[in-house]
């Protein structure tokens, strides 16, 4: 009995208290903050791609390449820390029609380039040296950690001027926050650029202007909950 009644009390006590619960005044509203910043760096995925029929010879020209674009990176003054071998690969293809092995040796290189104004003689010299897939080019800030903590609180500042404004006509206050949720989905922004056609120089001799790098839009989203006042 003693059971039954100790069991009875908790129930009452937690519907006493979810009904407490559901009687706070609220208000829900969504945050958005943004922040727009020039990239000061861009990361480059650069391979080199040799195919042939001896594997040993793919192997050894891939390497012969991949050398001479390292030493290029090295004469461009790209600190050690910035560039690395970020894939190597060599491959068997067998030719079901020909009834024959081919090979395929790939390596690729990952390239921080801190200073811009570098960028277009970096890629003409890239491709010259061997260099004939450019993967991925991605224009980034070293910035990103602080821009996408002011972002956050632009978009907290955001949620709680929109419940301002909500709840002036009504005669009441925005209190403290009661939930805050993070609705922010992380991505990396990609370049915009015009086509890199062969990057070679013109007929003046004067390198083409391969792309407009823009902003970087970094975006915050949080839901949040107010107590009325």
């Amino acid at each position: 009995m003693k059971k039954v009644v100790l069991f009875l009390t908790i129930m009452f006590m937690t519907m006493s208290y979810a009904q407490e619960a559901k009687q706070i005044p609220q208000i829900n509203v969504n945050g958005e903050g943004k922040v727009k910043v020039a990239p000061d760096q861009v990361c480059i995925s650069a391979t080199v791609e040799t195919k042939g029929n001896n594997a040993k010879d793919v192997k050894k020209q891939n390497d012969e390449k991949i050398d001479a674009v390292l030493k290029f990176i090295k004469k461009m003054n790209v600190p050690t820390a910035d560039f690395k071998t970020k894939q190597v690969a060599l491959n068997p293809q067998y030719d079901y029609e020909k009834k024959k092995t081919s090979y395929n040796a790939t390596q690729t290189i990952e390239i921080v380039l801190k200073d811009l104004s570098k960028y277009d003689e970096l890629m003409e010299g890239l491709v010259e040296q061997g260099i004939n897939r450019i993967d991925r080019v991605s224009f980034e800030t070293s910035k990103l950690a602080q821009i996408e903590t002011e972002a956050r609180k632009l978009a907290i500042k955001d949620a709680k001027l929109k419940a301002e404004d909500y709840v002036s006509v009504l005669g009441q206050k925005v209190g403290k926050a009661y939930t805050i949720s993070d609705n922010t989905q992380v991505y990396r922004p990609q370049p915009m650029y015009a086509a890199m056609k062969s990057m070679a120089m013109d007929s003046a001799g004067a390198s083409n202007e391969t792309l407009a790098v823009g902003e970087i839009e970094v975006i915050a989203n949080v839901s949040v909950s107010f107590i009325l006042d």
